[in-house]
Protein backbone atom coordinates (compact mmCIF):
# COMPACT_ATOMS: atom_id res chain seq x y z
CA UNK A 1 0.00 0.00 0.00
CA UNK A 2 1.14 3.67 -0.65
CA UNK A 3 2.41 5.77 1.96
CA UNK A 4 1.45 9.36 2.13
CA UNK A 5 2.82 11.64 4.75
CA UNK A 6 1.03 14.87 5.98
CA UNK A 7 2.66 17.78 8.12
CA UNK A 8 -0.19 19.63 9.45
CA UNK A 9 -0.40 21.17 13.40
CA UNK A 10 -3.92 22.35 13.19
CA UNK A 11 -6.01 18.69 13.50
CA UNK A 12 -9.12 19.75 11.98
CA UNK A 13 -7.55 20.42 8.78
CA UNK A 14 -4.66 17.39 9.11
CA UNK A 15 -7.74 15.20 9.05
CA UNK A 16 -9.33 16.95 6.32
CA UNK A 17 -6.20 16.25 4.43
CA UNK A 18 -6.27 12.56 5.36
CA UNK A 19 -10.25 12.14 3.79
CA UNK A 20 -9.08 13.88 0.77
CA UNK A 21 -5.99 11.18 0.05
CA UNK A 22 -8.20 8.53 0.98
CA UNK A 23 -10.80 9.79 -1.54
CA UNK A 24 -8.12 10.39 -3.98
CA UNK A 25 -6.37 6.78 -2.87
CA UNK A 26 -8.67 4.57 -0.62
CA UNK A 27 -5.51 2.39 -0.74
CA UNK A 28 -3.34 4.54 1.18
CA UNK A 29 -1.49 4.25 4.53
CA UNK A 30 -1.73 8.02 5.59
CA UNK A 31 1.30 9.05 8.33
CA UNK A 32 0.72 12.07 10.36
CA UNK A 33 3.41 14.69 11.69
CA UNK A 34 2.44 18.08 13.38
CA UNK A 35 6.24 19.70 13.51
CA UNK A 36 9.06 19.62 11.07
CA UNK A 37 10.70 17.51 13.51
CA UNK A 38 8.31 15.08 13.84
CA UNK A 39 7.77 14.52 9.78
CA UNK A 40 11.57 14.04 9.20
CA UNK A 41 11.42 11.34 11.31
CA UNK A 42 8.58 10.11 9.24
CA UNK A 43 10.28 10.58 6.28
CA UNK A 44 13.38 8.43 7.61
CA UNK A 45 10.65 5.67 8.60
CA UNK A 46 9.09 6.04 5.35
CA UNK A 47 11.96 6.38 2.46
CA UNK A 48 9.95 5.50 -0.56
CA UNK A 49 6.36 7.67 0.37
CA UNK A 50 5.00 8.74 -2.38
CA UNK A 51 3.63 12.12 -1.51
CA UNK A 52 3.95 14.59 1.29
CA UNK A 53 1.37 17.72 2.32
CA UNK A 54 3.04 20.20 3.80
CA UNK A 55 2.14 23.00 5.85
CA UNK A 56 4.03 26.35 5.84
CA UNK A 57 3.47 27.14 9.01
CA UNK A 58 4.27 24.99 12.09
CA UNK A 59 6.66 24.49 14.56
CA UNK A 60 10.12 24.01 12.77
CA UNK A 61 8.67 25.97 9.37
CA UNK A 62 10.07 28.63 8.67
CA UNK A 63 8.77 29.99 5.61
CA UNK A 64 9.45 27.87 2.82
CA UNK A 65 12.43 26.40 4.75
CA UNK A 66 11.04 23.33 5.23
CA UNK A 67 10.21 23.08 2.02
CA UNK A 68 13.53 23.92 0.46
CA UNK A 69 15.56 21.37 2.59
CA UNK A 70 12.88 18.44 1.54
CA UNK A 71 13.37 18.95 -1.92
CA UNK A 72 17.04 19.27 -1.62
CA UNK A 73 17.75 16.28 0.57
CA UNK A 74 14.34 13.60 -0.59
CA UNK A 75 13.95 15.06 -4.60
CA UNK A 76 11.88 12.22 -5.46
CA UNK A 77 9.40 13.00 -2.64
CA UNK A 78 6.31 15.28 -4.24
CA UNK A 79 5.46 17.26 -1.98
CA UNK A 80 2.25 19.36 -2.19
CA UNK A 81 2.09 22.66 0.05
CA UNK A 82 -1.01 23.79 1.77
CA UNK A 83 -1.30 27.38 3.64
CA UNK A 84 -3.14 29.51 4.99
CA UNK A 85 -2.38 32.47 2.34
CA UNK A 86 -4.29 33.07 -0.52
CA UNK A 87 -1.51 35.56 -2.61
CA UNK A 88 -0.67 34.29 -6.14
CA UNK A 89 2.95 35.34 -5.07
CA UNK A 90 3.10 32.83 -2.24
CA UNK A 91 1.90 30.13 -4.63
CA UNK A 92 3.92 30.77 -6.98
CA UNK A 93 7.27 30.92 -4.40
CA UNK A 94 6.34 27.35 -3.44
CA UNK A 95 6.37 26.10 -6.80
CA UNK A 96 9.87 27.68 -7.12
CA UNK A 97 11.13 25.95 -4.26
CA UNK A 98 10.18 22.91 -5.96
CA UNK A 99 6.39 21.99 -4.79
CA UNK A 100 3.92 19.96 -7.60
CA UNK A 101 0.78 22.01 -5.81
CA UNK A 102 -0.34 24.74 -3.90
CA UNK A 103 -3.69 23.85 -1.73
CA UNK A 104 -4.60 27.18 -0.22
CA UNK A 105 -6.79 26.23 3.14
CA UNK A 106 -10.06 27.23 1.73
CA UNK A 107 -9.88 25.12 -1.11
CA UNK A 108 -12.72 22.66 -1.51
CA UNK A 109 -12.73 19.41 -0.42
CA UNK A 110 -13.15 18.41 -4.01
CA UNK A 111 -10.29 20.39 -5.33
CA UNK A 112 -7.87 19.14 -2.38
CA UNK A 113 -8.82 15.68 -4.06
CA UNK A 114 -8.09 16.17 -7.41
CA UNK A 115 -4.68 18.06 -6.58
CA UNK A 116 -3.60 15.03 -4.90
CA UNK A 117 -4.47 13.05 -8.12
CA UNK A 118 -2.83 15.49 -10.19
CA UNK A 119 0.54 15.54 -8.52
CA UNK A 120 0.01 11.76 -8.52
CA UNK A 121 0.05 11.23 -12.13
CA UNK A 122 2.91 14.12 -12.55
CA UNK A 123 1.14 17.35 -12.93
CA UNK A 124 1.75 20.42 -11.31
CA UNK A 125 -1.42 22.22 -9.88
CA UNK A 126 -2.74 25.77 -8.64
CA UNK A 127 -6.18 26.46 -7.91
CA UNK A 128 -7.89 28.02 -11.00
CA UNK A 129 -7.67 32.02 -9.33
CA UNK A 130 -3.67 31.64 -8.69
CA UNK A 131 -2.51 30.24 -12.33
CA UNK A 132 0.29 32.31 -14.09
CA UNK A 133 2.48 34.98 -13.87
CA UNK A 134 6.53 34.52 -13.01
CA UNK A 135 7.72 31.98 -10.40
CA UNK A 136 11.44 33.00 -10.43
CA UNK A 137 13.26 33.74 -7.20
CA UNK A 138 15.30 36.51 -6.08
CA UNK A 139 18.83 35.72 -6.12
CA UNK A 140 19.42 36.17 -2.35
CA UNK A 141 16.23 34.16 -1.67
CA UNK A 142 17.84 31.06 -4.60
CA UNK A 143 20.76 31.08 -2.65
CA UNK A 144 19.56 30.88 1.03
CA UNK A 145 17.56 27.94 -0.47
CA UNK A 146 20.27 25.92 -2.18
CA UNK A 147 22.54 26.53 1.07
CA UNK A 148 19.53 25.24 3.31
CA UNK A 149 19.08 22.20 0.96
CA UNK A 150 22.18 20.90 1.08
CA UNK A 151 21.72 20.62 5.01
CA UNK A 152 21.85 16.81 6.63
CA UNK A 153 18.21 16.24 8.04
CA UNK A 154 19.79 16.28 12.00
CA UNK A 155 21.92 20.02 10.91
CA UNK A 156 18.33 21.00 9.71
CA UNK A 157 16.42 19.82 13.02
CA UNK A 158 19.38 21.96 14.82
CA UNK A 159 18.69 24.71 12.41
CA UNK A 160 15.31 25.18 13.05
CA UNK A 161 16.17 25.11 16.78
CA UNK A 162 18.61 27.78 16.48
CA UNK A 163 15.89 30.04 15.07
CA UNK A 164 13.57 29.37 17.77
CA UNK A 165 16.23 30.49 20.19
CA UNK A 166 17.05 27.66 21.68
CA UNK A 167 20.27 27.21 23.73
CA UNK A 168 22.74 24.38 22.68
CA UNK A 169 22.22 22.86 25.81
CA UNK A 170 18.84 22.96 24.96
CA UNK A 171 19.18 21.67 21.86
CA UNK A 172 21.13 18.75 22.91
CA UNK A 173 18.24 17.76 25.30
CA UNK A 174 15.69 17.76 22.39
CA UNK A 175 17.60 15.73 20.33
CA UNK A 176 19.05 13.52 22.49
CA UNK A 177 22.87 14.23 21.95
CA UNK A 178 26.24 16.24 23.64
CA UNK A 179 26.57 19.64 23.49
CA UNK A 180 29.68 19.06 21.59
CA UNK A 181 27.63 17.34 19.29
CA UNK A 182 25.64 20.62 18.92
CA UNK A 183 28.39 22.34 18.47
CA UNK A 184 30.09 20.50 15.89
CA UNK A 185 26.61 20.99 13.98
CA UNK A 186 26.60 24.60 14.54
CA UNK A 187 30.09 24.63 12.73
CA UNK A 188 28.94 22.26 9.68
CA UNK A 189 25.54 24.58 9.48
CA UNK A 190 27.58 27.96 9.50
CA UNK A 191 30.10 26.70 6.68
CA UNK A 192 27.23 25.61 4.39
CA UNK A 193 25.43 28.46 4.86
CA UNK A 194 28.00 30.55 4.52
CA UNK A 195 28.02 32.53 7.97
CA UNK A 196 30.36 32.97 11.05
CA UNK A 197 28.06 33.43 13.78
CA UNK A 198 24.14 32.61 14.64
CA UNK A 199 22.67 36.11 14.03
CA UNK A 200 22.94 35.22 10.40
CA UNK A 201 22.07 31.78 11.02
CA UNK A 202 19.31 33.37 11.32
CA UNK A 203 19.44 35.69 9.15
CA UNK A 204 19.86 33.08 6.23
CA UNK A 205 16.66 31.44 7.10
CA UNK A 206 15.22 34.95 7.21
CA UNK A 207 15.55 35.31 3.28
CA UNK A 208 12.40 32.45 3.28
CA UNK A 209 10.23 34.23 5.17
CA UNK A 210 6.85 34.18 3.39
CA UNK A 211 6.10 37.58 4.87
CA UNK A 212 9.63 39.56 4.26
CA UNK A 213 10.34 41.20 7.55
CA UNK A 214 8.47 38.75 9.72
CA UNK A 215 11.40 36.65 10.70
CA UNK A 216 14.23 38.64 12.57
CA UNK A 217 17.29 37.70 13.46
CA UNK A 218 18.26 36.93 16.62
CA UNK A 219 20.27 38.37 19.00
CA UNK A 220 23.80 37.26 18.62
CA UNK A 221 24.44 35.62 22.46
CA UNK A 222 26.16 32.18 21.52
CA UNK A 223 28.65 31.26 18.79
CA UNK A 224 29.22 28.01 18.07
CA UNK A 225 30.90 27.14 21.19
CA UNK A 226 28.25 29.04 23.68
CA UNK A 227 26.00 27.26 26.04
Amino acid sequence: MPDILIADDHPLFRDALQRAVLAAMPQARVHAADSVHALLGLIERYPDAELLLLDLHMPGARGYSALAHIRGQYPGLPTIVVSGHEEAQVARRALAHGAAAYIPKSTAGEDIVAAIRAVLDGDVWLPPQLVGGDAELQPDEADAAARIAALTPQQFRVLTMIAEGLLNKQIAWELGVSEATVKAHMTAIMRKLGVNNRTQVALAASHLAVEPGTMQPLPDNQDASGD
